[in-house]
């Protein structure tokens, strides 16, 4: 399916419900698997999570993830401790591009038996659950944060906890530190010093329920609209103030950007005035939010601003080169834009090219943080059914915004 896009209004006032977040939902799902006497509220509706869902009530046997990143390094994990059964843990083609042998190796350091059934370094996996009697590991720190997460959240189920030592720099340290609240919060103490990670055993936990807070990374194509609109007041929920998720830096970003943040209760309230006064540039370090690089470079654009953003390298292995796919994609609209292997250069520009239509590459994240250019231009959005990954809801949440959604093919 392929979309065109228009919005003609000149504001934008709108109220809306997003979605739970699919980092905390999936994260909190293999925790439930743990500990089942754990209850969870407002589950993202994201194809990842009911593909995590599926996957942990999979006994044994072939489990298919798609293109579910998250899905693969937190079962990978949590396969290899299910004593006496075996898997075979696949995905789709890029999935199987995509490497996991820092995580194999961190596992086998406890004890896994996980073997390569194709190439070796990336998926598909064959997996022996098995007791791990290991209790630390050392891997490279700036590796993606899902690798040392899907480490932390079996770790309660290791015999003795898990020490994971990180060399080097740490990058996305805000979703080690998600992970670790939510540890904290079903009540697995743990500890984060310098380069060294702790999470003590726990062989239960007390009866709870927990609400997944709203997806951040979704708030930010909101965040996006209020910036390209002339004014606009979008009200979304459901929001904490002080959240575990690293995107929640969308707030400090977007003010540069003119769009300004307030909390009413669980509500949070995007507004931005008419005659608003921009930056001719920005400069961003993005490590610790990697997965909004691309609605900021699109907003930039659309806004005739020049960036740079660093702190880029894990894009080049998610759903597609996030950064070529920028590259590229800008481009057709009149960007002048450069890349290389971890940042991403735009130079300002008044001119938007018109009637483009815009590649996906499978990725989700392209599909979104593009669409809001419809109210500088017109747009069309291909293969536009891949929002289902992490947001299945949001053609029709851009309708109710008043934006005009048309099917093409």
């Amino acid at each position: 399916m392929n979309v065109s896009l228009q919005h003609l209004s000149k504001k934008i006032q709108q109220s809306l419900s997003v979605t739970g977040s699919k980092s905390e939902s999936n994260r909190l799902l293999l925790l439930q698997a743990l500990f089942p006497n754990l209850v969870l509220e407002n589950l993202s509706n994201s194809d990842d999570t009911v593909t995590m869902q599926t996957a942990l009530a999979t006994s044994h046997g072939l489990i298919d993830i798609h293109h579910a990143g998250t899905a693969m390094r937190f079962l990978t994990a949590y396969l290899s401790i299910q004593e006496g059964k075996e898997f075979s843990l696949t995905g789709s083609q890029r999935m199987q591009e995509r490497p996991i042998q820092i995580l194999v190796e961190a596992l086998g350091q406890l004890g896994a038996d996980i073997e390569y059934e194709k190439n070796k370094g990336f998926p598909p996996l064959k997996i022996r659950g098995k007791k791990l009697k290991g209790s630390q590991v050392t891997l490279p720190a700036h590796v993606s944060s899902q690798y040392i997460t899907a480490l932390l959240l079996i770790a309660p189920s290791l015999p003795n906890g898990l020490t994971v030592v990180l060399e080097g720099k740490i990058t996305s340290i805000p979703y080690i530190k998600m992970s670790l609240s939510l540890l904290n919060q079903i009540g697995v103490s743990s500890s984060f010093e310098g380069n060294t990670i702790k999470v003590h055993a726990a062989s239960s936990i007390k009866d709870q329920v927990v609400r997944v807070e709203s997806d951040w990374s979704s708030a930010s194509y909101f965040y996006s609209i209020a910036a390209l609109s002339e004014e606009s007041e979008i009200k979304i929920e459901s929001y904490k103030k002080e959240s575990l998720q690293g995107d929640s830096v969308l707030q400090e970003i977007y003010c540069q950007l003119g769009v300004e943040t307030n909390f009413q209760g669980h509500s949070l309230v995007l507004s931005k005035k008419k005659n608003t006064v921009l930056p001719k540039n920005i400069s961003l370090d993005l490590s610790n939010a990697p997965d909004i690089a691309q609605t900021i470079a699109v907003s930039c654009f659309g806004l005739g601003i020049s960036c740079d953003l660093t702190g880029l390298h894990t894009l080049k292995i998610k759903e597609t080169d996030r950064l070529e796919a920028l590259n590229t994609e800008l481009s057709k609209l009149g960007a002048k834009i450069t890349v290389t292997n971890d940042s991403l250069h735009l130079k300002s520009t008044s001119i938007i090219a018109e009637n483009i239509a815009i590649d996906t590459y499978n990725d989700h994240r392209m599909a979104m943080a593009f669409a809001p250019l419809a109210l500088k231009t017109s747009i069309s959005i291909n293969d536009a059914e891949v929002v289902s990954k992490s947001y299945p809801d949001f053609w029709a949440d851009l309708q109710a915004m008043h934006f005009t959604v048309l099917k093409i093919s």
